[in-house]
């Protein structure tokens, strides 16, 4: 969900106002994956670098996080939406961790679509912990791969990503499922996140049924 930012200041408006037309896009790209028929959708809101930013600005997107959850809440119930966070959680606010608690066990019998936001996420972060969780047992790609999505919070198996769309314009995976992206296929969109609409996730994942997915194999064995 990158761009919020820029996006506020090509407009005139504050950061803030950014992040808060960031949410409004968020809930529209929800209800639209829903009814696209996606099983798991992620959102990356915070990375572990963004922590780095102005003091403000982190404090108020934790706000945002908090409010976010607790508005959004019944609406992924009443579309059948399970809501988990990965991630970090140790250096979140208590109450806002105490409302990801609530808001997990609130929404975890939906069964239309699994929603996962990532709060102080860091792909790198997770595959060290997860190695470092082993002390020298060897594993298969399998096993390390539920060990990557544990030490993350996932509570659900793990699995590869399908299809990762970033908008803002930026050509790069910035830390992001870096294990689980090993063959998704990727989609840069130059459009600021608030921007971004149910057409464009529609268009994104018509170009993603288009694409020639191998694996490794040669295409006269995909093709057969």
């Amino acid at each position: 969900m990158d761009g919020n930012g820029r996006w506020a200041t090509a407009h005139g408006y504050s950061r803030s106002a950014g992040h808060e037309a960031g949410l409004r896009a968020a809930r529209n790209i929800v209800e639209a994956a829903v009814r696209e028929g996606v099983g798991t959708l992620t959102l990356y809101a915070f990375s572990s670098d963004n922590w780095k930013r102005p003091g403000a600005e982190v404090t108020a997107l934790m706000r945002l996080f908090r409010r976010a959850l607790l508005g959004e809440a019944k609406r992924c119930l009443d579309n059948g939406v399970r809501l988990t966070i990965l991630g970090r959680r140790d250096r979140l606010p208590s109450s806002l961790r105490h409302t990801v608690e609530q808001v997990e066990a609130l929404t975890a019998s939906g069964a239309n679509m699994h929603l996962r936001v990532a709060v102080d996420y860091s792909a790198r972060d997770a595959v060290l912990r997860a190695a470092s969780a082993l002390r020298g047992d060897s594993v298969s790609r399998e096993a390390f791969g539920e060990l990557v999505a544990r030490v993350d919070n996932d509570r659900l198996p793990a699995r590869d990503v399908d299809l990762v769309v970033r908008t803002g314009g930026e050509q790069r995976l910035s830390d992001f499922l870096l294990w689980e992206c090993a063959y998704a296929e990727l989609k840069f969109v130059s459009k600021m996140w608030p921007d971004f609409t149910a057409d464009d996730l529609a268009e994104a994942l018509a170009d993603f049924r288009g694409r020639n997915r191998r694996f490794g194999l040669a295409p006269e064995q995909v093709a057969s």
